[in-house]
């Protein structure tokens, strides 16, 4: 089997902001998955963010989710990611929502789940820091429940429910594949033993950093005897900053503001939640990585970062065909099967986006292909 490729979506919103630019950010983004469904791309996820300012302006992503569906044939839709703790998502509307999109798409949907973690968003909803892996875990399991009793109830730690009959169930049997979100090392392990799918979020960095990280999840996958779905998701997913053009100076001439401000934007936001532990005096426990990037804001690193390191290290597919070949052979190489495609990290513009998903899909895939 050859490592698949997926479009992978923040909608960021670069400022200035005019009357229409996030209007004009969604028609884009739509206008990108029809091309990639017609040439081959194996799915479509998006994040679900609130209060990202610029970074992402995709809050409510099954909404469009169910535009998508409306509007493409093969490609499989994919949550990247629900976010589950309390109270983002209540586990029972988070079972409806999926099994009505199920529906719509006729069994095209990828569940992906997650935790969050930036302060600007686990403070703005009220969620405990300090407890979103074990409300993850538990929510997970009622989900699953939900899709798969006629009738279910549940007594947990965050959430009850007397016996119900939720609905609708989905169409795929016995439910669609499960992913979880991790960027931590050890959480590769937590999400492998759980018997689910990973969305490895390890973005801006060598494809071979991936590659401890990727073994560690298989690790997991080999340990778990109580997996979370009634059947295992075992795909290993991972994404990156993606840039194709006709040559290797118009890729990197065409990318280059927005694969420096992705990483650096990115690293500030979880760096922040970090500081927020710091303050609240608590201790970080599963959120380790986050002091990483917060000691990197701090000592100056991700100032430095340029170009040239993303370029000559592969922290990105950036380049003509040929070089984007290279670069996703290292991704296949240590073990990512499904490689998400994050086409526009931040203003690249909409033109140049459609000519690197055509030249990705025309060049690029059918060298990977079964």
């Amino acid at each position: 089997m050859g490592m698949k490729f997926a479009l992978f979506y923040e909608i960021p919103v670069a400022r200035p902001w005019g009357p229409t630019s996030e209007l004009d950010a969604y028609r884009n983004t739509i206008e990108q998955v029809k091309l990639a469904d017609r040439l081959g791309f194996h799915s479509f996820w998006s994040v679900e963010h609130h209060f990202l300012e610029e970074y992402s302006h995709c809050s409510n992503p099954e909404v469009l989710y169910g535009h998508i569906a409306a509007l493409t044939e093969n490609l499989k839709i994919g949550y990247g990611v629900r976010l589950l703790p309390k109270p983002y998502n209540h586990p029972v509307r988070t079972a409806e929502s999926v099994a009505v999109l199920d529906l719509i798409s006729n069994g095209r949907v990828l569940f992906g789940t997650g935790r969050s973690s930036t302060r600007a968003e686990l403070e703005g909803f009220g969620v405990e820091p300090t407890e979103t892996r074990q409300m993850w875990s538990e929510a997970l399991r009622h989900i699953v429940g939900c899709w798969t009793n006629e009738q279910y109830s549940f007594e947990g730690e965050y959430w009850s429910m007397p016996p119900r009959t939720v609905l609708p169930k989905p169409i795929q049997d016995p439910h669609p594949p499960i992913f979880g979100a991790t960027s931590s090392v050890e959480g590769h392990y937590e999400i492998g033993s759980h018997g689910i799918g990973l969305c490895s979020f390890t973005v801006g960095q060598p494809p071979e950093e991936l590659g401890p990280r990727i073994e560690n999840y298989r690790r997991g996958l080999a340990d778990c005897t109580d997996p979370v779905g009634k059947v295992r998701t075992t795909t290993a997913a991972t994404f990156t900053m993606v840039h194709c053009a006709e040559s290797n100076a118009r890729a990197r001439a065409e990318s280059e503001e927005s694969f420096i401000w992705y990483p650096k934007t990115a690293s500030h936001h979880i760096g922040s939640l970090a500081q927020w532990m710091e303050e609240r005096k608590d201790p970080l426990g599963n959120y380790g990585y986050a002091s990483e990037m917060l000691e990197r804001s701090r000592s100056g690193v991700m100032d430095h970062l340029s170009m040239d390191w993303i370029w000559d290290t592969g922290a990105a597919v950036v380049g003509d065909p040929d070089r984007c070949i290279e670069i996703a052979r290292r991704y296949e190489a240590v073990g990512c099967e499904l490689l998400l495609c994050l086409f526009n990290p931040y203003k690249i513009g909409h033109e140049a986006v459609m000519k690197s998903i055509e030249l990705m899909g025309k060049h690029v895939l059918p060298e990977f292909a079964d």
